[in-house]
């Protein structure tokens, strides 16, 4: 078998023919496009990943980034990664057409993002932090700033990064301790420390752009105190010229090497140079823009790396000889590929289920950016706003969460073999760690999904959201094939919106902590929900190209295949909303310290 790390035909299945893509070049913003160019600009970055990206995996995971004195060396492949994917375009791809851009529909770019991580997850850190920083310069920026970073952002010509979290912070940004001082000439002098940012320093670019969360002198404390400034590394006029931004230390991680983490100062000799983004004090508001859709990124990260995974371990349980089948006991056999043993199959079955139905629900969400940009009316822009608040939390979380399971289901196909740096899955499983950590914990995008998304708007995003669900299933119902999964869902929702109600009449009297214990139980239960609403939309897909006999070659394996998969979800994952539900509904409080014992942990 060829290696691989994703499913071309999968990916295009998904887009094409599940999303139907092509419909948003029907809209003004996205009508210089067509099938071509889309196809174009994803063979791009196959080109990418196979040529350039994917060789260098292990070796820059060996070869990790150094510290020396004070500047950051990182692996040669990053660079030549990142010189590849910007001169090709694809990074300013998404973008206006004023900024050089060419207005590809961010459903496209994400199937971008999805080949390139699949091959290299740590290389794509340096070019999604980029698009971030660029999307809050176009929202925000004045004209001035706008010339200034965007087109040299945009050409790879700086790097740029998010600089949010402090030692003594950590996931409260309300605690945030660096100060921006201002200046006569409307500048600010920055004054603090960041830790763990991501692409932090290094050798690839002349300058690197963060963006940096600050309290201007005499603001309020907490969130409403906080405001965002652009600090770059060098002085902007005078590029080799430090702005007083150093390198204190690098983190050593467990995974995802290839890209440093850093400990960095700003302004330890007095001289950090940082303009205002935005309006002073609504700083927090402004960088959730670009850590929503960071979010999203995170739980693409998860399916990319789970891809790999999974075409790792497909690989060699073909290839593997061990055993022999459960129903041919003679020792005189042959031993015969593991792919054959159930055990070894039902793990496989797992990734595979994840990995396509997640990436369906990313696409989705992505779609729903690109469906919010084109939207002509109020009621169509709430629609898609209100859907993105409630799923981006489920995507980034179900995308890192079950790619983290996706990736230890590979790794045990592998058993002993799978434990060892002379397979990749050990590194996968090192990489795949982190994506449940990265913007805002597991805890944290549940707590936020139960205590405010659910009930942002009166509960409108859940209104739409089984809208869109009970479409699904109605489609699906015409086949009766998928009537028996169809009705699981249909019962499931109906399940759903009882306990949600429960969990929201336990808020009505008070007591958030009771109300939020279980909130990390309740996102597991809505992200199952949500993959098989999209399972139950890929086998509608499937099943009516299977009957009107409508493909060509294998595609009637692939479509076969895509039910079958359906039906191997909804048995062995969806299955899980049950025990999820009881938990839900009980009443027992057993993690909350009510301050009458001390807590036997």
């Amino acid at each position: 078998m060829q290696n691989r790390s994703f499913s071309r035909r999968n990916l295009d299945f998904t887009l094409f023919e599940v999303l139907d893509v092509i419909s948003l070049t029907k809209h003004e913003y996205f009508n210089a496009h067509d099938s071509e160019t889309f196809c174009m600009a994803l063979n791009s970055a196959t080109d990418i990943a196979e040529k350039i990206m994917q060789p260098a995996y292990v070796d820059s995971d060996r070869n990790q980034p150094e510290l020396l004195n004070g500047k950051v060396k990182v692996h040669d492949g990053v660079h030549q990664f990142f010189r590849a994917f910007a001169d090709s375009g694809l990074l300013a791809a998404p973008f206006p057409f004023e900024y050089e851009g060419q207005q590809l529909p961010k459903t496209i770019f994400a199937g971008i993002d999805f080949i390139t991580g699949s091959a290299h997850n740590s290389f794509v850190m340096f070019t999604d932090l980029i698009g971030g920083c660029v999307n809050l310069i176009v929202k925000y920026g004045t004209e001035e700033q706008k010339k200034l970073f965007i087109p040299n952002l945009l050409a790879g010509k700086w790097g740029g990064t998010m600089c949010l979290t402090e030692p003594q912070a950590g996931s409260s940004l309300s605690d945030i301790a660096t100060i921006a001082y201002p200046q006569p000439d409307g500048t600010y002098k920055i004054k603090g420390q960041k830790v763990f940012i991501s692409a932090g320093d290094h050798d690839i670019t002349h300058n690197i752009i963060h963006l940096l969360l600050a309290r201007i002198e005499g603001s309020p404390k907490g969130t409403k105190g906080i405001s965002l400034f652009i600090v770059p590394k060098n002085k902007i006029n005078e590029e080799n010229a430090s702005n007083d931004v150093t390198s204190m230390g690098i983190y050593h991680k467990m995974g995802q090497k290839a890209t440093p983490a850093m400990h960095l100062g700003f302004g330890d000799n007095d001289h950090c140079i940082g303009y205002l983004l935005g309006e002073a004090n609504n700083g927090l508001p402004q960088m959730f823009q670009m850590m929503n859709g960071a979010r999203l990124g995170v739980g693409l990260g998860g399916i990319q790396i789970a891809s790999a995974a999974y075409y790792a371990s497909l690989k060699y349980a073909n290839e593997r000889l061990q055993g022999r089948r459960l129903n041919q006991k003679n020792n005189l056999n042959e031993p015969t590929a593991i792919i054959h043993h159930p055990d070894v199959r039902r793990m496989l079955l797992t990734q595979k289920s994840i990995v396509e139905g997640t990436l369906s629900f990313l696409l989705q969400c992505y779609q729903f950016l690109d469906l919010l940009k084109v939207a002509e009316t109020p009621e169509e822009k709430q629609k898609y706003d209100s859907l993105l608040e409630l799923l981006t939390p489920v995507a980034k979380t179900y995308g890192a969460e079950m790619g983290n399971f996706s990736v230890n289901q590979g790794l045990q196909v592998l058993g002993g073999y799978g434990y060892t740096e002379d397979f990749v899955l050990e590194q996968m499983a090192r990489d795949v760690r982190i994506m449940s950590i990265y913007e805002g914990t597991t805890g944290i995008q549940s707590q936020a999904l139960l205590g405010r998304q659910i009930t942002r708007n009166n509960g409108v995003a859940l209104l739409f959201w089984k809208e869109t669900v009970m479409q699904a299933i109605e489609d699906s119902s015409a086949f009766e094939e998928l009537l028996p999964s169809a009705t699981l869902l249909l019962n499931e929702l109906q399940r759903f919106e009882k306990i949600t109600k429960h969990l929201l009449n336990i808020a009505s009297k008070g007591d958030s902590e009771v109300f939020l214990a279980d909130a990390t139980l309740y996102m597991e239960y809505f992200g199952i929900l949500n993959i098989a609403w999209q399972w139950l939309r890929m086998a509608s897909v499937a099943q009516r190209a299977i009957l009107n006999l409508n493909f060509i070659d294998d595609d009637k394996v692939f479509y076969e295949a895509k039910v079958h998969t359906m039906k191997f979800y909804y048995k062995y994952e969806f299955s899980k909303c049950a025990y999820l539900s009881s938990c839900l509904i009980n009443e027992s409080v057993l993690t909350v310290n009510k301050e009458t014992f001390e807590p036997l942990i």
